[in-house]
């Protein structure tokens, strides 16, 4: 288990994004992680920054029931490989959020 603070900071770069009527919790990638990113497949930043959402079974499996699906980065990484629709905008969502925190940083300093 994580430092307490260690996980008042990460939930602290959490926010929410409705994507194909699905909801998704991302966590808004470090400077650090922004810096290693440079050649890294957006698949796979996907499957870093997603740390949350609101399934039902049915929507992760054919046949499944309508129970919500804790989520597992295990489960979400398999899943969201057959599901190219999601790519995008999640990625975008990851990427928005951390341009706006550069830009909440540079309003800061400019203070």
């Amino acid at each position: 288990m994580a430092h307490p603070l260690v996980e008042k900071m990460l939930r602290a770069r959490e926010s929410k994004v409705e994507v194909e009527g699905k909801t998704f919790t991302i966590r808004r990638p470090t400077d650090a992680d922004a810096a290693s990113m440079g050649g890294a497949a957006p698949l796979e930043a996907i499957r870093r920054h997603v740390v949350g959402w609101t399934l039902q079974e049915h929507e992760v499996i054919p046949g499944g029931g309508a129970d919500p699906v804790p989520f597992d980065a295990a489960v979400f990484g398999e899943w969201v490989a057959d599901q190219p629709a999601l790519w995008e905008p999640l990625g975008m969502a990851i990427l928005d959020a951390y341009k706006q925190h550069v830009d909440r940083r540079s309003e800061a300093a400019k203070n």
